[in-house]
């Protein structure tokens, strides 16, 4: 295994999310909602929202990674639940920071299908194995990626390490 990583600069963050907001606006898309898959995707989401003009947000908070390359049997949805029925029948944008395996995707993408939401999924990275592919993405790698919201860890209440 090596140690090389994609490395996501906030430069080039600012970059790819106006990028992916001309490839929306390119398709005639117009979102009325951007929801985010918390956690990762929720800077993402704000920064395609602010470029697309959109302002009615949310976010579906989905966990599967507890660690680097460790993930549950499943995703999972957690509370607080995003109101899914104001969703019906609207045109909306669901954004999430990579498409690794594919299956929290797979998962939101269903839940706003369900729904009957007219929708459009987006990430910044996808990878080569994904069982699920957005509508819109930046960047396909097969490394793990440094985000510049995320790489640095938690922030404890002990003394970091340097």
């Amino acid at each position: 295994m090596t140690d090389e990583r994609e490395k996501l600069t906030w430069e080039q963050f600012g970059e790819a999310s106006r990028d992916i907001a001309r490839d929306i606006i390119a398709t005639g898309f117009e979102p009325e909602v951007v929801v985010a898959i918390a956690r990762g995707g929720l800077l993402p989401a704000g920064a395609i929202a602010y470029a697309l003009g959109v302002k009615s947000c949310g976010a579906l908070n989905v966990e599967f990674y507890t660690g680097v390359g460790t993930v549950l049997e499943a995703p999972e949805v957690l509370p607080p639940a995003l109101d899914i029925d104001f969703l019906s029948g609207k045109r909306v944008l669901l954004v999430d920071d990579v498409a690794d395996s594919g299956r929290t995707l797979a998962l939101a993408v269903q839940l706003l299908r369900d729904r009957g939401a007219d929708m459009r999924s987006v990430t910044i990275y996808t990878k080569p194995g994904s069982i699920a592919r957005p509508d819109f993405a930046w960047k396909e790698t097969d490394l793990w990626i440094d985000f510049p919201w995320s790489w640095q860890g938690t922030v404890t209440t002990g003394a970091e390490a340097s």
